[in-house]
């Protein structure tokens, strides 16, 4: 018998009101996958993301994580999402809090880690995103690229089975968008099981083994980089992927 998904969308839709933004989205992530959701903006790419980790409840449809429906009543969301981690586009660091600081609250508070073994752990993360010399700096002293990374550090501390990404680097300047991509160029060559909400064509192909285009609120085509980049089948996907196979 085949193993299990870790990640399965079935049927998932999301309205806000008499607004529909998401209709009908079905994939799969399996352990180690990287799956790029590529679009234009407004396409629902990040209320998507906002699904999974149960930031927005679903209009419809299931999220199975390890063929549990997340979305049904008496689940442990902060212990789901302990697993399924997330790295917004803003940051999302506690401003009053030092970067060291920011790393150990969660294990603390949501994994019920001691004090001393969430600090080694967070340290760990820290040294492996390059932020260990600015551990007592608080957010404001430090630049975008660097809060990103603490940011990554500090989902990384929690130790998830699933790593999230909203547009990571949209945020940032041109310069610091590099430094970012490098820390998650090496997670993927780690094997964590990453999704990754980016406007970063050249990342997305390089990158990922599985690519979802949106459009609309849907997903109009999905497959490997080498398919949906050398070889877009609809229309839409060809029309979307011409600017960036031109550049």
């Amino acid at each position: 018998m085949s193993e299990a998904h870790v990640l399965e969308i079935r049927h998932l839709s999301k309205s806000f009101g008499s607004h529909v933004v998401l209709k009908d989205i079905d994939f799969t992530v399996d352990t180690g996958d990287v799956t790029c959701i590529i679009g234009a903006s407004g396409s629902g790419k990040s209320t998507l993301l906002r699904c999974i980790n149960m930031l927005e409840t679903p209009t419809t449809g299931e999220i199975l994580y390890h063929e549990s429906d997340i979305t049904g009543h008496g689940v442990d969301v902060p212990a789901y999402r302990s697993k399924v981690g997330m790295v917004f586009q803003s940051f999302n660091l506690f401003n009053n809090m030092t970067v060291l600081e920011n790393c150990i609250i969660g294990q603390t508070k949501v994994l019920k880690r001691s004090r001393e073994a969430a600090k080694k752990n967070a340290m760990k993360y820290l040294e492996k995103v390059g932020m260990a010399p600015y551990i007592n700096a608080k957010p404001r002293q430090i630049s975008g690229g660097q809060k990103q990374r603490v940011a990554i550090a500090r989902a990384l501390a929690m130790e998830p089975e699933v790593l999230l990404f909203d547009e990571p680097t949209s945020a940032l300047d041109p310069q610091m968008v590099g430094e970012v991509l490098a820390v998650m160029r090496t997670l993927a060559k780690e094997g964590i099981t990453m999704i990754i909400v980016t406007h970063e064509m050249a990342f997305a192909r390089d990158v990922s083994n599985h690519v979802v285009f949106m459009a609309d609120g849907v997903i109009e085509e999905e497959g490997s980089p080498e398919e949906l980049f050398g070889n877009p089948k609809k229309a839409r996907t060809q029309e979307f992927l011409s600017r960036f196979i031109q550049g």
